[in-house]
C-alpha cells in the first residue's frame, strides 16, 4: 500500500482559485487516467478535478488499483486502511488548493462509488456523486445526521453492480436522512454522456 495517494490534477486554463473540486475516485482494476478521459465531457472549466489513483495493486493487471480487495478470499482486505487515507488526503486538500471541503464534490464509479458513500458521508463536503456503485456494511450502521446531498446513478442492465444495489444504497441512505437524487439509465456498468450531463446539473445546484 502507497503511505499517501498520488493523483492526476486537471486545472483551470488561468491561474486563480477554481471555482470549486470535483474528485473522483475510479473503480476496481481502473486507474486515475481512466477517469481523466472523462473531464472534458462534463465541461466545468472553472472547476478543478482531482483523480486521486487507489493505493492497492490490482491483482489481475499490472496498470489497475484498486481501493481494497474484493477477490471472494479477501473481500474487504484493505477498506480500513484506504478508507483513512483517502479522509487524511480529503481533509488536506484545502491548504493545498485554496478551495474548502464545502466546496468540493467528491464522486466515484462502481469500487469508488462505493469508497464515496462511505467517506463522503462522514465529511462536510458540498456534495457526493455515487455511479454504479453500491453500500459499504458500515454505512448502515451511521446515526441520523446532516449529510451532503447525495446524487445516486445506475444502469438498469448492470451486470457488474446489479440495479439492486443502487437502491438499497438510495434507501439507506434517505433513511439516515441524507437528500438523495436518483437516476436509471438503460446502460450496463459504464458511465455515459447522459450521466455526465445529470452529474453537471447536480454540481452547478449544488455549488450555487
Amino acid at each position: 500500500m502507497t503511505p499517501t495517494l498520488d493523483f492526476i490534477r486537471v486545472s483551470p486554463p488561468k491561474n486563480q482559485t477554481p471555482d470549486a473540486l470535483i474528485v473522483t475516485l475510479h473503480g476496481w482494476g481502473a486507474n486515475a487516467q481512466d477517469v481523466a478521459s472523462l473531464i472534458p465531457h462534463v465541461n466545468l472549466p472553472d472547476y478543478e478535478f482531482l483523480l486521486p489513483n487507489a493505493p492497492y495493486p490490482y491483482p489481475h493487471g499490472d496498470t489497475g488499483r484498486a481501493w481494497y480487495d474484493l477477490r471472494a478470499e479477501n473481500m474487504y482486505d484493505g477498506l480500513i486502511e484506504s478508507k483513512q487515507l483517502l479522509i487524511d488526503w480529503l481533509q488536506s486538500l484545502e491548504s493545498n488548493t485554496g478551495v474548502p471541503l464545502s466546496r468540493t464534490i467528491l464522486s466515484g464509479f462502481s469500487q469508488g462509488g462505493a469508497m464515496t458513500l462511505d467517506v463522503g458521508l462522514s465529511l462536510p463536503l458540498a456534495g457526493l456523486v455515487v455511479m454504479s456503485g453500491y453500500l459499504h456494511p458500515s454505512v448502515a450502521t451511521l446515526n441520523k445526521g446532516n449529510f451532503p446531498p447525495t446524487l445516486i446513478m445506475h444502469g438498469t442492465q448492470d451486470e457488474v453492480v446489479p440495479l439492486k444495489a443502487a437502491i438499497k444504497s438510495r434507501d439507506v441512505a434517505q433513511s439516515l436522512g441524507v437528500a438523495v437524487e436518483y437516476h436509471e439509465f438503460a446502460m450496463g456498468h459504464e458511465i455515459n454522456f447522459q450521466m455526465l450531463e445529470v452529474l453537471r446539473t447536480f454540481v452547478v445546484n449544488t455549488i450555487g
